[in-house]
């Protein structure tokens, strides 16, 4: 589940607006990227949010969708357990490699232009999906989704406050927060109504093939009234750094997801001690990016400011919890328990209903008590995930409200912590450096969230396979299985509440007006 700011956070903050000046800063080269329009009104104002609302909308609803989908998916295309990890985990990690580069794409070549070209990517890559004839194929065309996410997500918040006033854009933009919770409540029932329903007998397919009537629509009037705006000073983009941090991730995911499959090979683990060097080597390309005057993907001197670092950490730790429970939740479920997926996102939907009662909460009471916010809500996550392990350890078929009320707890303490962890932690970052804190912030929730996939994911699927092997019927299986998850989600939270305790006291303003780092209250 995500909502605004989760990894879910669905949006990487712009890079801050460079001054300008007579002569660019190094680095940077005058262009004629469009300058923030006037601002629209009436009804062209309204389309122009529509068209942005529902696109992040069917964005989000793409990630949520699947993991009701994946059994479906696995029976249909005989996959196996890494390609129901890659399905999650790939499109996830793609999404946040591209979210802070599309973020820069759209200020050079305008913002329009890159959300609609994004926009028909993530169209033409769900049509891909839908078609796929075999595991392989599908995952590289998530991963393709992804991609056109990082494109087309960064532009959503840069549209907003280039069609309406100042005064008219808490509106809008509580708009995208409330449509943002709606595709978390929907995407696993919508996920489960349509694989049941067997339109056309297209089976799952069909939660790849509803997104392409909506990108045309989306597309259709976005040309029409989405306004142009950018930046007036082109920077060169840091690709060579963005593809750094991407192979780094690479060689954590590979052998976590094939691993099990592999049969833990020596090698497996080499790839996964490779992931040091290309880390080290990605740091020192930034540092040295930066001495010339370019803007790199990450600033190493962010990681010593104290609440950057931290949240850095908590971020990863709390949405790699996330990241896997609900693919993981949805197989005991549907080959466990037996459950038809419709059944599945009936029971999932209390969780989402838990966020986004206090999601609202969350966000109103950010900027008085953002830590306090945030450590109570991964805490109340670390107590469901308690709750839920004691109902599935008694090996039993578990009725919808045994389920149910462990996963609106979750919900509630979701809500509490997701919406406001970005401004929290920004609110001790320099004002200067909080755009790109901000992406870089949001990216690491993603990629926490494709290792969680990865990690949780190997345990889940090596504690199935000694209990299988051992004879055990599905239920107990699965059930074991699961059980033996929910103690590292509990660890995962209560890891991350407790490095929330080093983070300031307050959420900076929505408007990025916080304190300087070097003098928060704490």
């Amino acid at each position: 589940m995500s909502t605004p700011n989760e990894g879910g956070g669905r949006s990487a903050a712009a890079p801050p607006r460079m001054p300008q000046t007579p002569r660019a800063p190094r680095g940077t080269r005058a262009t004629r990227a469009p300058h923030d329009p006037a601002p629209l009104s009436g009804s062209a104002a309204v389309v122009a949010l529509v068209v942005v609302l529902v696109a992040s909308f069917m964005e989000l609803l793409d990630a949520t969708i699947i993991t009701v989908a994946a059994p479906a998916i696995a029976e249909g295309l005989g996959a196996g357990e890494a390609t129901l990890q890659w399905t999650v985990a790939g499109y996830t990690l793609s999404l946040g490699a591209g979210l802070i580069t599309g973020g820069r794409i759209g200020d050079q070549f305008g913002r329009r232009r890159v959300f609609l070209t994004g926009l028909a990517a993530f169209a033409t890559a769900s049509a891909a999906c839908a078609l796929s004839p075999d595991p392989a194929f599908l995952i590289i065309t998530r991963i393709g989704q992804g991609l056109a996410g990082g494109l087309m997500v960064p532009q959503v918040f840069g549209l907003i406050r280039s069609s309406f006033a100042p005064t008219a854009r808490a509106k809008a933009f509580g708009a995208y927060g409330a449509v943002l919770g709606l595709a978390s409540v929907a995407g696993p029932l919508l996920g489960g109504l349509l694989v049941d329903a067997d339109v056309f007998g297209l089976g799952w397919r069909t939660v790849f093939w509803v997104n392409v009537p909506v990108a045309a629509v989306g597309l259709v009037l976005g040309a029409r009234f989405l306004p142009e705006s950018g930046e007036a000073v082109r920077t060169r983009l840091d690709l060579p750094g963005a593809a750094l941090a991407a192979a780094a991730a690479v060689c954590v995911l590979l052998p976590l997801v094939q691993g099990h499959e592999w049969g833990w090979p020596w090698w497996g683990f080499g790839i996964l001690l490779l992931s040091v060097p290309v880390t080290a080597l990605f740091l020192r390309r930034e540092r040295r990016l930066i001495a010339r005057g370019g803007l790199p993907v990450l600033d190493p001197a962010l990681l010593r400011v104290r609440a950057f670092s931290s949240g850095l950490a908590a971020s990863a730790l709390f949405f790699g919890a996330i990241g896997s429970f609900f693919l993981l939740l949805s197989l005991y479920l549907q080959y466990g328990t037996g459950r038809s997926a419709l059944e599945t996102g009936l029971i999932i939907l209390p969780y989402a209903v838990g966020s986004t009662l206090t999601s609202g909460i969350g966000v109103r009471l950010a900027s008085r008590a953002g830590r306090g916010l945030l450590v109570s809500g991964s805490l109340v996550l670390a107590v469901s995930q308690l709750l839920l392990l004691l109902v599935v350890r008694d090996g039993a078929n578990p009725g919808f409200w045994q389920l149910a009320l462990p996963l609106f707890a979750g919900g509630l303490g979701l809500g509490l912590t997701s919406p406001s962890l970005v401004n929290v932690v920004l609110a001790g970052v320099p004002v200067r450096d909080a755009g790109a804190a901000g992406g870089v912030l949001t990216t690491v929730g993603q990629v926490g969230n494709a290792v969680g996939v990865a990690v949780l994911g190997a345990l889940f699927f090596t504690g199935l396979g000694a209990s299988s092997t051992a004879g055990a019927p599905p239920l107990a299986a699965y059930g074991d299985a699961f059980a033996s998850v929910l103690p590292w989600q509990v660890a995962f939270y209560a890891a991350a509440a407790a490095l929330m305790l080093l983070l300031p006291k307050h959420a900076a303003a929505l408007g990025g007006e916080q304190r300087p780092a070097d003098t928060p209250e704490q």
